[in-house]
């Protein structure tokens, strides 16, 4: 055991300084996601900066006439003071929404008193564009929000007419708004600084996962090209077990992974101003364990390829494909519940959902202990694989 890890780090060190010889390897390995991280950064580095800059506002409007609860009420509602509610015409909001300016408005319908306080109902309307999901459910649930006390409200004309006739409907309508406490009221509690989203924390890792895996890949040629010259067939001449040279290999993959985290990370912190989160030791502990799974894939690819052209091209297709399915290319999180199933059947998903969960939800180290072992569990898989396939000989 010990001559068969002795050789495996002797084979690894020596493909490692081959690496580092290789200018346009590293280029590709450090310098091309560098550069993918820097354009990302600079198009969408002040994303999610507008929001805390607007704040948040409910646009509301009425088609009732004068004198209506819903003009008292929105007067009331949108005079207080730093109040988020904007009061809008109908069709001006109306025409506001179908040209992108509002998210949308609520808007209480032309019978609304008569209808809310004799006992027939009445509606309040949410209209919206669709094209802001985030500001469209606050709108939705202010409204329901509103709806509830008018409800009540409502009820108590109703009870008041009960008692005294139907000539107590409009007072009872008109104290249920003019009241206090009001019929509805809004407070806004700060509880405390939001930082404006930096997109480094989920450009960084996703572009670092796709590059790791796929250098590694790419590590599958050189495999594949010492197999056609018979390099591999003179080392096992020489003394070398066939379990040295495919832990060998897998160890030199490994030290590439491990040199492109430490330095892709460093630039992120230093230069993009990156956050590891409540606990840094775990995305490295997560990033290890990345490096692990992707050397390991790359020996993988070499056992299952003839020729060096062919584990080129796999190594292509296979980055390609898992990246973006695994999150690599846009934020796990924003995707639909059937593309983040699909994605956990890649190790790109699982490392990609530690580090979000990590740098940008604040979860614990317990929190990603699935995304380890997963991430364990696929190393293991590739390793194995690529042990009962992996051939020091050409096909005949």
């Amino acid at each position: 055991m010990l001559t068969l890890l002795r050789q495996a780090f002797l084979l690894a060190g020596k493909d490692f300084r081959l690496f580092l010889r290789d200018r346009f390897g590293l280029a590709f390995a450090l310098l091309f996601p560098l550069l993918f991280i820097l354009g990302f950064w600079v198009a969408f580095g002040d994303v999610a900066q507008d929001d805390e800059a607007d704040g948040l506002r409910f646009a509301v409007a009425t088609e009732e006439a004068e004198g209506g609860v819903s003009r008292l009420l929105i007067g009331a509602l949108a005079g207080a003071e730093d109040s988020p509610i904007v009061a809008w015409d109908a069709d001006v909001a109306h025409a506001a929404v179908e040209e992108g300016e509002i998210a949308g408005y609520v808007l209480f319908p032309a019978d609304f008193t008569q209808g809310a306080f004799s006992g027939a109902g009445a509606a309040l309307r949410v209209v919206v564009s669709g094209d802001d999901p985030e500001r469209e459910a606050a709108l939705r649930g202010f409204a329901w929000a509103l709806a509830g006390r008018i409800e009540t409200a409502a009820l108590a004309a109703q009870a008041a007419v009960a008692l005294d006739g139907p000539s107590a409907l409009d007072a009872a309508a008109l104290l249920a708004v003019a009241e206090r406490p009001p019929l509805a009221s809004l407070r806004s509690v700060s509880v405390g600084d939001v930082d404006p989203l930096n997109v480094a924390d989920f450009t960084i890792p996703g572009y670092l996962t796709m590059f790791v895996f796929f250098v590694a890949a790419l590590g599958a040629e050189a495999i594949a090209r010492e197999r056609q010259t018979q390099t591999l067939e003179r080392l096992l001449a020489n003394g070398a077990r066939r379990g040295s040279i495919v832990t060998g290999k897998m160890l030199g993959g490994l030290y590439k992974g491990l040199l492109q985290l430490v330095i892709l990370w460093v630039v992120g912190i230093f230069v993009f101003g990156m956050d590891f989160g409540h606990s840094p030791a775990t995305v490295v502990l997560v990033s290890v364990m990345l490096a692990a799974a992707s050397a390991a894939f790359g020996v993988m690819l070499a056992a299952m390829v003839k020729t060096a052209p062919s584990a080129s091209s796999m190594a292509v297709l296979a980055s390609l494909t898992l990246a973006p399915v695994g999150g690599c290319w846009w934020p796990l999180f924003v995707t639909p519940d059937w593309m983040q199933a699909l994605a956990k059947v890649t190790p790109h998903g699982w490392a990609n959902e530690a580090f979000n969960n990590l740098m940008l939800f604040g979860a614990d180290p317990s929190d990603v202990l699935p995304h380890l072992a997963a991430l364990a569990a696929f190393a293991v898989a590739f390793f194995a694989v690529a042990l009962a396939k992996f051939r020091l000989m050409p096909a005949a």
